[in-house]
């Protein structure tokens, strides 16, 4: 037998209709995934989560069964090769997907977005491979998880993720204890300042542009009513980080 004719011969068309088959369903759980994140108005959406899962899929059909051409039928080797490692072009999938990943991210002032985008970029890249690998219920099990953590992260958020981002810039007259009676409305409101900056100018007013975390119980109407009520407001001027 030719090793032209012997690589004919090596998948059945049952075979090659599983491949497919893996394919088509390594595209669907992508497609779920990028469908949530597509409704979320994020970077990387549907057709970015179905190439990356459909990627990682043939990526890994390839590790498993695209060097089965190298070994003949009684179990030796053809002549020239050494065999070959069927795990390497799949480990070079988590390595690359990382870099994707990585351009999901960007900052926005002092907040960082895209964390979550990344790592659901990774994930979907995990089951593409496992799909590719013949694991069905690993892969759409894994699909099922990340959808409902994604949907729980976002109806129930805690700790950083429970804070609103604003911008704030307002322009007052001086007033030193103005200060004191600002920082305990901050502390009991449990509202951040993460950045200010305060610029005084000749004519004895004060400028203070900052960013502020607030707790989605305080809105930043009600910090705007607070210094219209206890300082003497010249201009005021804010808005959300989205």
């Amino acid at each position: 037998m030719t090793l032209a004719s012997y690589l004919h011969a090596q998948f059945s068309a049952a075979q090659e209709a599983e491949f497919l088959l893996r394919l088509l369903a390594a595209g669907l759980c992508g497609g779920i995934i990028g469908l949530e994140r597509s409704r979320r108005l994020k970077e990387a959406g549907l057709r970015t989560h179905v190439i990356v899962c459909c990627t990682a899929a043939l990526m890994m059909i390839i590790s498993k069964y695209g060097f089965v051409d190298l070994i003949a039928p009684d179990g030796t080797d053809f002549p020239g090769v050494r065999g070959a490692d069927s795990a390497r072009i799949a480990a070079q999938v988590v390595s690359g997907v990382s870099f994707l990943g990585a351009g999901a991210i960007f900052k926005s002032g002092n907040t960082i977005k895209g964390l979550t985008t990344a790592a659901g970029i990774w994930a979907t890249a995990g089951i593409g491979l496992a799909l590719g690998a013949g694991m069905y219920v690993l892969g759409i099990a894994s699909t099922l998880v990340q959808i409902v953590l994604q949907t729980l992260m976002h109806r129930f958020t805690f700790g950083v993720e429970s804070m609103v981002s604003h911008y704030l810039s307002f322009t007052m007259g001086a007033d030193r204890g103005f200060r004191d009676v600002f920082n305990q409305y901050m502390e009991e409101h449990k509202i951040q300042v993460t950045d200010s900056d305060l610029t005084y100018t000749s004519d004895g007013l004060v400028t203070c542009n900052m960013i502020l975390k607030t707790p989605h119980t305080i809105s930043i109407y009600d910090v705007d009513q607070f210094l219209h009520e206890h300082c003497d407001l010249k201009k005021i001027s804010y808005s959300n980080f989205t």
